[in-house]
């Protein structure tokens, strides 16, 4: 194994934003085991008295989840959140046409409520533009916010939840750009619909926030120009945009799919110029960020459609090292882009498109659950701008990249800190010199490291050790200076914590 260098340059006056807590948030859709056999198990030697999996609730707060968007996804756009409320033996069980499922609706909106609870996340709820109208957006708003005294408000507590939920976060509809959504519509006639749910919504609690659709992904025909019309249609009622993308490595070219950052980059900006367009042309002074509320590695090719099953096994994926590598390059871009990305929710939370499985009793983490629990964790306070100085490696995709993936945070009140690494190489550990430039006196307290020789290792339930976030001794901070290796492969936290020199 050969040998490259590399430096990094960190000053605590040359901050990007604080960081939104809210970036660090998940995404549980009624599709597949997500709810059903993840979430929610009464028949589980696990299940608590709300029937929620006590063992799923544990590692959901390891991931320290701070909001949880819900109930989708393509779900969303065919449902009546009146069938997910009330006595759970008076609820209907339908067609569930999205992914072509039974749904049972034992699991709705008070018990989403109470696992958000549970797992100490706000809850994010949507609103259906498909097949809904913007009374039935309103109404749920009405249902969820309202203290007492009206209709919907009375009926939450005839179902026995007097205190209101104030759910502050609402997304108006899901991916309506798309051909394969119950009720499409053209980029227009959203904008419109949703402007006059938001406007209702707003009507009922002035204090919600709201996401408005952008494109399903930057691949659609229409993007960015569904963005932009949409936008026009109704940004003065909308406090975010949403952003969604689905990574994969169907060419088999992992030199490419670990460069994968350039491309979430590209999206962010391309999005961000359009912002800022939308709002130069309506001469406005209101501020609108994005919302990057589906994200996740997902291209094995498992099954999408139930066969009119209860709870199918849909879109379950075994991730591997290099997906872990990619979801440490996604969170570091998140960080990087801190000044106009304000919430990201990855899809999904368990089972589904997620890296935490359930079998029976049994539960399975994977390399990019410890990825993500570790950056939740530690990044903080201020995103930092860094200077990076690393060596170059060829891509067929994305052209020359460097070698690392950086991003790092520093929280001016406590003075603790972190940096997050990533080494794309195959073949090359990086000798990387670290240097505090601002005059702080910095420890370096502690270090995890995730890594392996085979980008495509897994944890099996057989083996679910293989690939864990493991401790790593730190060197010396001398004179503002310290060098750290960082084998192939890999995935580095560490942790800081930085105080003014006296005198």
């Amino acid at each position: 194994m050969s040998s490259l260098s590399a430096k990094i340059s960190l000053d605590a006056n040359r901050t990007i934003a604080e960081i939104s807590p809210l970036l660090f948030g998940g995404f549980a859709e009624h599709m597949g085991r997500c709810i059903y056999e993840g979430v929610y198990e009464p028949k589980s030697a696990h299940a608590d008295a709300a029937g929620l999996r006590t063992d799923v609730l544990e590692a959901l707060r390891a991931q320290r989840y701070t909001t949880i968007r819900y109930p989708g996804g393509n779900f969303l756009s065919g449902y009546n959140w009146l069938d997910g409320v009330g006595p759970q033996d008076q609820r209907p069980r339908r067609r569930e046409l999205a992914w072509q499922s039974l749904e049972t609706n034992q699991f709705g909106t008070n018990e989403f409520m109470g696992f958000c609870q549970a797992i100490g996340a706000a809850p994010m709820l949507g609103v259906n533009m498909g097949t809904g109208t913007i009374q039935a957006a309103a109404d749920l708003v009405d249902y969820c916010n309202t203290p007492a005294g009206t209709y919907y408000s009375d009926l939450r507590t005839r179902h026995g939840y007097s205190a209101p939920h104030k759910v502050k976060y609402w997304c108006v509809g899901n991916e309506m750009d798309g051909p394969w959504q119950m009720g499409a519509l053209k980029a227009h006639e959203y904008g419109a619909k949703a402007r006059e749910a938001a406007k209702l919504m707003r009507w009922i609690d002035p204090s919600i926030q709201t996401v408005l659709c952008g494109s399903s992904n930057d691949q659609m025909p229409t993007y960015p120009e569904w963005d932009r019309v949409a936008l026009e249609e109704a940004w003065e009622q909308m406090d975010y945009l949403s952003m969604h993308y689905y990574a994969g490595n169907r060419e088999n070219d992992t030199p490419s799919f670990l460069a994968s950052a350039v491309q979430f980059e590209r999206f962010v900006d391309t999005l961000e110029g359009t912002l800022r367009y939308v709002k130069a042309k309506r001469r406005s002074k209101h501020e609108v960020y994005l919302s990057w509320d589906e994200w996740q590695v997902w291209y094995k090719g498992d099954p999408l459609q139930g066969n009119w099953t209860e709870a199918p096994h849909l879109a379950e994926e075994m991730y591997n090292l290099e997906d872990a590598l990619v979801v440490g390059q996604w969170l570091n871009v998140f960080l990087r882009k801190s000044h106009v990305l304000k919430i990201a929710c990855v899809a999904q939370i368990v089972n589904v498109i997620s890296w935490l499985h359930t079998r029976g009793d049994e539960l399975l983490k994977q390399p990019s659950f410890y990825v993500f629990e570790l950056v939740s964790t530690y990044a903080r306070g201020q995103a930092l701008d860094l200077w990076v100085q690393a060596p170059l490696q060829q891509t067929q995709k994305y052209g020359d990249v460097p070698v690392l993936d950086v991003a790092a945070s520093l929280d001016p009140a406590s003075g603790d800190g972190a940096i997050f690494l990533v080494n794309r190489s195959l073949a090359d550990s990086v000798v990387t010199e670290l240097s505090w430039v601002d005059g702080s006196v910095v420890t370096l307290d502690k270090g995890w490291q995730l890594a392996g020789s085979d980008p495509k290792a897994i944890n099996s339930w057989e083996q679910p050790n293989t690939l864990v976030a493991q401790p790593i001794a730190l060197p010396r901070v001398a004179d503002g200076q310290a060098t750290v290796q960082l084998p192939p492969l890999s995935f580095t936290v560490l942790t800081t914590h930085s105080r003014q020199r006296n005198g």
